[in-house]
């Protein structure tokens, strides 16, 4: 699964807002909805952040494990 869907499904799940998931990474909700489409990379320091917030494994974010744990 590719990783930009990947956040949106977990953001999702959870009814949180690109709004709100920006204020996590510390962007714009633009610049977090770019990530989500594709028309920005996710930097790795944005990935650590998101992990921590969300609880998960990097793996499980960026779709290379089924396991939310890792």
């Amino acid at each position: 699964m590719d990783y930009r869907r990947r956040l949106r499904e977990i953001r999702e799940d959870r009814d949180l807002t690109q709004k709100q998931i920006a204020k996590v990474i510390q962007k714009s909700q633009q610049g977090y909805s770019h990530i989500e489409n594709g028309r920005a990379e996710l930097k790795i320091e944005d990935l650590i952040l998101l992990c921590d917030f969300y609880q998960l494994s990097a793996d499980y974010v960026i779709g290379r494990t089924d396991d939310p744990r890792g």
